[in-house]
């Protein structure tokens, strides 16, 4: 039987596709992909591809532009080409014989309306990112990883532009968006680096100062509009949108950088004045300063009051001013309110060239739910907890970090190294750490999910804090580590090695409490209260602490700090000269917010100045010279922070005198020691003893009472020698007359 013959038409169906005929295919897909807004990796598609037609190799350059009607190849050193397309398709291509890749060439496009331009093709250029940087940032070690994601100024064969970098895994796509292209999502779509989740793309002819943004495709299909997680600048809120930026600064702080490499901060004087830079002074006009206008008037200020540590609230861009900073949608850029990121790197060089250390708050511990940022950044729970169980913090709306996540930690760490580094910060406050150690931190019983174990410790953010401040100090020796960390967690400031979480400090929140609900109280009744004042001293030594008055004790109704103290007027000044007296003289480091030294009446209000005309009043007048006076002698006396690591340092004479409400301790060093003496009451006290350490001469160095500082001048020797008489436990003792409501520094010979 004879086979039948097949037709001409049945030969073509069954006629399998060539090589030719599967690539035109797989190009059409690409085409309607990128049309249709979902190709993540367009390079594949536009550029220049080698390719072979009629035997003769080349390249094949494929071009797109929505509003073209036509395109032209513009080649370096060649006439032009005319590109072709198919009808409506604004996909153009031209096979370029004798010319493999890479081509260097530009594109002239032909709108509809006749009108043409030309420009360079994105799609021409190398990738700007390696497989190292990829590597190590999904591997979450990647510790200058602001160097390959972000956008940088650079130059790609002869052509000067910017390269954008953008971690966005499960995005259909992503493209850059701006000015410079209308805002136009179908322009710049990037490509995406293997599995990595990271989309890339170099625009060239784009300038610094440039305004973009990312426009990402979610999984859904939805649009989202992001800023850069790494832009180095913000625009000026409400704006949103990342500025392109690339730093001309020239650094002068060579001398204090080499220092402070070789510091030990828990054995140095440390006297920090915490501010917000928008609300200490306003100019002329009525606006804060800037930061070049702040930083002499601030370093002038706080070295002549004795202070050689500012600490500003968080200077990372956030949209809402009345967050002070706390709710950060723009990690890496100095906010802009104040300057641009040169200005804030001036701000930071001035201080050091003047020996002032600056220590900014940091915030890992949450973010704001502004779709602009972070949030469900390429449509998913990228940085966050999909779960609102572990990912939304109830106190304050925010949305907390998924420190299991590799890249996560990765961004995070990343971030402390680079304002540590690249912007020179001497030390990070970390915010907030109690709300990252425990999974049920303000959450109610059936809202937390307990870890692994069963236990509220959140293990992710153990491990993640413990690696944090062991980079920091392979990477920044001498840099300082802070933790505001309000509990009882145990080794918050011991080394990682031996189980700690590796902080250099921590606030020591329990003496901040107590002390000042003790000098909240009417002196009649503080003798029912004394365990207030002495507790701190039983755990004094279990962490290197650091004593904070800050922001956070005079707003919400919890008054100004002299509005605390209880009396008239000439009471409520001496109290708080014998606070300060005493935060100075005990052991730890310490902290005081802005407008301690004018001493108002009212709350701090960061919509505000402070009040500078208050020094005209006779009482804050004295209040500053007695704080250049206290902080002269804590920097002149080693035994008040020399020795603060070591249990001898401090040693109680009296903490038992509760009918009396006095305090006495004594402070030393190897070379010298300090008495100090505490009446807290308005009762003076005559010929009172009290036990000496060391028998001989003793001199009176300070006096709370004296009244160049408004005090009442009671009578009391500036000089003694001690007495051959057993008192408190010593073998020699003095006796002297107590002022009301003092504070007594005697120095041994």
């Amino acid at each position: 039987m004879k086979r039948k013959q097949a037709t001409a038409s049945e030969k073509k169906k069954n006629r399998k596709p060539t090589t030719t005929t599967r690539g035109a295919n797989r190009t059409r897909s690409e085409i309607a992909q990128l049309l249709a807004g979902e190709h993540n990796e367009p390079h594949r598609l536009l550029g220049a591809h080698p390719a072979r037609r009629r035997g003769r190799t080349g390249s094949i350059v494929r071009a797109y532009h929505p509003d073209a009607v036509a395109a032209e190849l513009l080649p370096a050193d060649a006439e032009p080409l005319e590109m072709k397309c198919n009808p409506g398709v604004p996909v153009f291509e031209v096979f370029v014989p004798d010319a493999p890749p890479p081509l260097r060439y530009r594109l002239r496009f032909t709108a509809a309306d006749g009108r043409s331009w030309e420009q360079e093709d994105p799609y021409r250029f190398l990738p700007t990112l390696g497989d190292m940087d990829l590597y190590l940032f999904n591997e979450g070690r990647h510790w200058r990883l602001w160097e390959c994601l972000g956008a940088h100024v650079r130059e790609m064969d002869g052509v000067t532009g910017v390269s954008f970098a953008v971690w966005a895994p499960n995005a259909l796509r992503v493209s850059v968006v701006g000015e410079f292209c209308h805002w136009d999502g179908r322009l710049y779509q990037m490509r995406q680096m293997g599995s990595s989740g990271v989309f890339e793309i170099f625009i060239p002819n784009i300038q610094p100062g440039t305004l973009y943004k990312y426009e990402i495709k979610t999984p859904t299909g939805d649009i989202r509009l992001k800023t850069d997680p790494l832009a180095f600048s913000m625009e000026r809120p409400p704006g949103t949108a990342s500025r392109v930026f690339a730093t001309r600064h020239t650094w002068h702080d060579q001398a204090w950088m080499r220092r402070r490499s070789e510091r030990d901060h828990t054995r140095e004087p440390m006297a920090i004045y915490e501010l917000h830079l928008g609300s200490w002074m306003w100019n002329d006009d009525g606006q804060p300063l800037s930061y070049r206008e702040l930083a002499p008037r601030l370093v002038e200020h706080v070295k002549r009051l004795g202070f050689n540590y500012i600490e500003p609230l968080p200077l990372a861009e956030h949209p809402f001013d009345g967050s002070w900073g706390y709710q950060v949608t723009g990690y890496y850029a100095p906010t802009c309110r104040y300057g641009d990121p040169d200005d804030f790197r001036w701000f930071v060089d001035y201080c050091h060239q003047h020996d002032i250390g600056v220590i900014v708050d940091w915030v890992p511990a949450h973010f704001p739910k502004d779709d602009f940022a972070l949030r469900r950044f390429d449509g998913t729970a990228l940085y966050e907890h999909e779960d609102p169980r572990l990912g939304e913090h109830p106190d304050w709306g925010t949305l907390v970090f998924n420190y299991g996540r590799l890249e996560v930690r990765n961004f995070l760490i990343a971030n402390a190294l680079y304002w540590l580094k690249e912007l020179h910060v001497d030390g990070l406050r970390v915010d907030a750490v109690a709300s990252m150690l425990y999974l049920d931190y303000s959450r109610p019983e059936g809202q937390w999910l307990p870890n692994k174990f069963g236990g509220r410790e959140n293990l992710e953010a153990i491990d993640f804090i413990r690696l944090l401040n062991q980079t920091v100090q392979q990477e920044v020796p001498g840099a300082i580590m802070v933790a505001e960390e309000s509990t009882a967690w145990g080794g918050v400031t011991r080394r990682v090695e031996e189980g700690g979480l590796g902080f250099t400090f921590k606030w020591n929140m329990g003496w901040m409490h107590d002390t000042l609900l003790y000098f909240s109280k009417d002196p009649i009744h503080r003798r029912y209260h004394h365990q207030d004042i002495t507790f701190a001293m039983i755990y004094e030594h279990t962490e290197r602490f650091i004593m904070p008055i800050s922001h956070d004790e005079v707003v919400h109704g919890k008054k100004a700090l002299l509005a605390k103290m209880p009396g008239d007027i000439w009471q409520q000044f001496a109290n708080l000269r014998t606070l300060l007296a005493y935060q100075y003289t005990r052991p730890g480091k310490m902290l005081l917010f802005m407008g301690i030294e004018l001493a108002p009446w009212y709350e701090w209000d960061y919509q505000q100045p402070l009040d500078w005309s208050l020094v005209r009043y006779p009482e804050r007048a004295a209040l500053q010279v007695y704080l250049e006076d206290l902080g002269r002698l804590y920097h002149a006396s080693p035994p008040l922070w020399r020795s603060d690591p070591d249990p001898q340092g401090c040693r109680w004479i009296d903490c038992h005198d509760s009918d009396n409400s006095v305090l006495s301790y004594y402070r030393r060093d190897d070379a010298q020691h300090l008495v100090v003496i505490l009446n807290l009451t308005p009762v003076p006290r005559d010929n009172y003893r009290v036990g000496v350490p060391i028998p001989g001469e003793y001199q009176l160095v300070l006096n709370s009472d004296d009244p160049r500082y408004a005090g009442s001048g009671y009578p009391t020797a500036t000089g003694l020698s001690s007495d051959a008489i057993a008192w408190q436990g010593f073998a020699q003792s003095i006796a002297l007359n107590l002022p009301p409501l003092s504070a007594l520094v005697l120095r041994g010979a």
